[in-house]
This record gives structure tokens, sequence and C-alpha cells, in this order.
């Protein structure tokens, strides 16, 4: 990747992820709500549906940001070497493992910021806090013993879960689209609309389909004391049925998708001028 293009990826993600945070924190605080452990009532209901904002809008660029420069650097880099590796001849199959190899590493990337607003903004959310900055003071006095790494990254392992499959069956989906349009157009590139178009559709269905890793994610990351995510899994199973993993699902499937189609269209757009 050449610095050219790497200014690129890092303000076309940076706009990309602003964009679609603000655009959609209230549906998002909703889908947290649902959640939570106690049910959405017990958790705000429809009050204060922007707590947490503050925590999304300092990570979101600097997340997004890390991603696209990940995602964009790791095709360039990978997609030569795994042409060579797959049999000659199966260029999509190419660009499909390119795609999830690379996504999966602009997920890790990004990680290390969005974990920590993600616990933070999900405390904020089901009114543990009144705002983000004392979400953040009351993780720093570490009052459960367990260290500003645990409290900050909680949830670490099951994000990244969650983020893997979704990443794999999102970016994948939606370059191959792009490229499908582009094709039955006769031109060498999707516009950027129809990019946002194909983020919708993409976005839509890997979202519905890792509903149930969000909904354990969200719980571990609500919970006061470090948990395995298969003791925790089990006890909901116990408790609340299985359709404890599906809640939210309405709310995150339309977030995402509609999320999908600012975020992507918002990076298309931005790249494009570069």
């Amino acid at each position: 990747m050449d610095s050219h293009m790497f200014i690129a990826s890092l303000v076309s993600g940076a706009a990309a992820g602003t964009s679609t945070d603000l655009a959609f924190f209230p549906i998002d605080t909703l889908k947290t709500r649902l959640q939570a452990k106690g049910g959405f009532f017990a958790n705000g209901g429809y009050k204060g549906v922007y707590r947490g904002l503050g925590s999304a809008v300092v990570a979101s660029a600097p997340s997004a940001s890390l991603f696209f420069v990940a995602y964009d650097s790791m095709k360039c880099w990978s997609r030569p070497i795994i042409g060579r590796m797959l049999p000659e001849g199966d260029e999509q199959l190419a660009d499909t493992v390119s795609h999830m190899f690379s996504s999966s590493v602009g997920e890790i990337s990004a990680c290390m910021v969005r974990v920590p607003a993600e616990v933070i903004k999900q405390r904020t959310q089901t009114h543990k806090t009144n705002s983000s900055w004392q979400t953040l003071q009351e993780l720093l006095r570490n009052e459960n013993g367990e260290g500003l790494r645990r409290n900050l990254y909680r949830g670490w392992s099951t994000t990244i879960m969650r983020e893997i499959p979704f990443t794999c069956i999102q970016f994948p989906l939606y370059e191959y689209l792009k490229k499908k349009w582009a094709q039955v157009q006769g031109k060498d590139h999707a516009a950027p609309w129809q990019g946002s178009v194909c983020g919708c559709i993409a976005g839509g269905i890997a979202a519905a389909a890792t509903t149930p890793l969000d909904v354990l994610k969200t719980r571990i990351m609500l919970h006061h004391k470090s948990v395995s995510a298969l003791h925790l899994a089990r006890n909901m199973l116990k408790e609340e049925g299985v359709s404890v993993f599906f809640r939210g699902v309405g709310p995150r499937t339309m977030w995402i998708s509609a999320g999908g189609a600012i975020f992507l269209g918002v990076y298309e757009t931005v790249h494009s001028l570069f």
C-alpha cells in the first residue's frame, strides 16, 4: 500500500465510522437494552437513547480507520499470494479468500480501539452510570479488583469471535455484489451509491446470522466480573431459553443493514475523491 492509498483508507474509514455511529446510535441503544439481562424496560426502555454516545464518537473514527487501513493493505498484499496457492483460473475463490482474510485482520486491528469503547458505551446505555466519562472513571477505579486490562477489554475474545464470522460473511458478499453489478453494466467499478446498496444487503445478512454471538458479547461486557463465554451461554440457555440468543435481532439487522449502506457508501464516496 502506497502513501496515497494509506491516506485514502484512513480518511475514508474515519468519515464512514463517525457518520454511521452518529446516525444510528439510538437503534444500537435499543438493541443493547433488549439483549441485557432483565430485559428492555429494566435497562432504560426508550429513555436516554443517546447515553454512551461520547465513547462511540471518540472511538468510531480511529477504529474504522484502523479497519480500512488493515483491510485495504492486506487485500493488496494477500491477493497475489492466495492466487498462487489456489488452482489456476479460480479467480472468484481467490478473491473471496483474500477478502475474508483481509477483513478478519481489519476487524482484529479495529477491536484494539472498539472493545474498550463498547464496554463503556454499553454500560452507559443500560443506565449503569449517567455518562461515558462516569463509566470510564468507574472502570479505572477497579472496584472489582480485576485490573484495568480485564475491565476495559472484557469481552475481547467474544467480540473477535463475533466479528470474524460477521466480516467473513459481509465483506466477501459486499465485494462480490459490487463486482457483479459493475460487470452487468460493463464497467470496471461500481458507483459509490451502488456500493452503498451492496453494503446494506451484505450487512443485513451478516448481522442476522451473527446475532447469537452479539447477545453473548453484550452480556459479557455488562457482567460485573469476568466470566467465560461457555459458562454464561449455559446459564442463559437454562434460565431464559434458546430465544434469548436472538434478542435484538430486528434492531441489530436494521441498524447494521442501514448502517452498512451509510458506512460503505461514505467509504466508497470519500475513497473515490482520492
